[in-house]
């Protein structure tokens, strides 16, 4: 039963953290018959739940319902005005739970599976030990799903002057005057997106030459001229030399290589992330504290004897995303059930039951900005790096019918990377108000290889953003 102490028997599976990677693990291996207890030391339900996913995009869809709204005939003056900022942060309180977790926690109790609350630490092989609780043990694996954390840099008076992370960005119970956001990644664009609709004055701090360095470049490009345009504060090719709080709440100044200040009432730092391993008891078993886990396609650690160690979401650094890391378990959970009962394991099927191969082919993404990125498998420059012979079909959005019709004034593009040796895709890329929901289809087609001889018999319905699809395909074909 969950939320009580484990027995002195031995479990199947030991599960060390309770987010959404560590919900699946357990959930995989108990719908397999095996025992599985997880062992949390925070809420149940993990960053995701409370300080990442959940909240951020409940911060971020009143943003983005407003702004299609006014670009409707009839309806901005009914959209006219500031958003209530009130009514926007006790909606994403109800989404994170009000920060509670009786209700994950009812689930586990209802599917079988033990919890153990507290910190849990390794001691040699299939050993773990629980600070102020039990000493647990497994007979087939111990899986190590405790995410990552923010990291801060070491800028002089950093963390003296105790900056937002992306926690404190997504929970905050006010909206702050001035915002100063380092970093230009998927955190630092949402969060800017998100204080700045809701009043925040916000400067956009960005060390290298553009938005979102990840992805196509024109998604930063168009990002940015977005956020630009909603008044973001947009500095680029800046290094943050020094910070400096007098007093604890009060003002932050931020002071650039170049001698410039910016004073602002909160800072976020938004620019990496770690793995936490760094107090795990790593060491008792010949790994690295606080090290990324190496792993092989079904997850499991690299160099550990015995092959019971598994790493799976976010500390492995495969792809850091909630729903590859609940894609990850379940290749996990499938494994580690495969090998208790001795199965075979599909090792030489690229797309089997256990391999995790979407996390180097086909990791899909949406960043909840406006307008939304969403993009699939390889960039074209890493289609390039990677060694293959490629095409690049680019589709402007706003010629689409669909997209004509959703709002006045769509901008948008799309692009396609194909193989030309196998002629299926690689990678694609949307960028647009609405385009979140396309991505699905993209990942599809690249996940499964899908012939583009093929892709001309999936009709897309008239008139509907989708049929984007055919006009990249007659980009392609001409």
């Amino acid at each position: 039963m969950a939320a009580t102490a484990a027995t002195e028997d031995p479990y199947d599976v030991v599960v060390l953290g309770a987010g959404p990677t560590g919900e699946n693990v357990a959930d995989r291996a108990h719908a397999a018959g095996l025992s599985a207890v997880l062992v949390e030391s925070e809420l149940v339900g993990g960053e995701c739940s409370y300080w990442a996913c959940m909240p951020s995009k409940a911060l971020l869809r009143p943003v983005t319902a407003r702004s299609e709204a006014s670009r409707m005939p009839g309806l901005p003056e009914a959209v006219a005005g500031p958003l209530d900022a009130a009514a926007v942060l006790a909606r994403r309180d109800a989404f994170a739970s009000h920060w509670k977790d009786d209700g994950q926690v009812r689930w586990l109790d209802s599917a079988g599976i033990d919890l153990v609350r507290g910190k849990g630490r390794l001691d040699g092989p299939r050993r773990v030990v629980v600070e102020g609780g039990p000493v647990l043990t497994a007979r087939h694996a111990v899986a190590v799903c405790t995410g990552s954390r923010a990291v801060l840099p070491g800028i002089p008076g950093l963390a003296a002057a105790k900056p937002w992370t992306s926690r404190e960005a997504t929970s905050a119970r006010s909206v702050p005057g001035r915002l100063v956001i380092v970093g230009g990644g998927v955190v630092g664009v949402e969060m800017a997106t998100a204080w700045r609709a809701l009043g925040a004055s916000v400067t956009l701090l960005v060390r290298g030459d553009g938005l979102l360095p990840r992805m196509e470049p024109f998604a930063g490009h168009l990002v940015a001229e977005s956020l630009a345009e909603a008044g973001v504060f947009l500095r680029i090719g800046v290094e943050v030399g020094e910070v400096r709080r007098e007093a604890p709440g009060g003002v932050v100044t931020v002071v650039l290589d170049s001698g410039d200040e910016i004073i602002a009432d909160e800072l976020l730092i938004a620019t990496g992330r770690a793995p936490r391993t760094e107090d795990l008891g790593l060491e008792t078993v010949g790994l690295e504290p606080g090290s990324w886990l190496e792993v092989d396609d079904s997850c499991r650690v690299t160099g550990v004897s015995g092959g019971w160690l598994y790493g799976v979401g976010d500390v492995n650094h495969r792809a850091l995303l909630t729903h590859q890391g609940k894609y990850q378990a379940r290749i996990a959970g499938a494994a580690i059930s495969a090998r208790a009962r001795r199965v075979p394991i599909l090792e030489t099927d690229r797309w089997g039951a256990h391999a995790a191969t979407a996390d180097t082919s086909a990791v899909p993404q949406v960043v909840f900005t406006d307008p939304e990125v969403a993009s699939v498998g390889l960039t074209a420059a890493e289609a390039e790096r990677a060694g293959h012979r490629i095409r690049v079909v680019d589709q402007d959005l706003a010629a689409v019918a669909g997209a004509s019709l959703y709002a006045d004034g769509y901008r948008g593009r799309a692009r396609m990377v194909v193989d030309l040796d196998r002629e299926v895709l690689l990678g694609v890329t949307f960028v647009g108000p609405g385009i979140g929901e396309l991505l699905h289809s993209a990942t599809i087609a690249v996940a499964g290889e899908v012939p583009i001889e093929r892709l001309w018999h999936a009709v897309p319905a008239y008139p509907t953003i989708s049929e984007v699809w055919l006009r990249m395909l007659e980009g392609y074909r001409d």
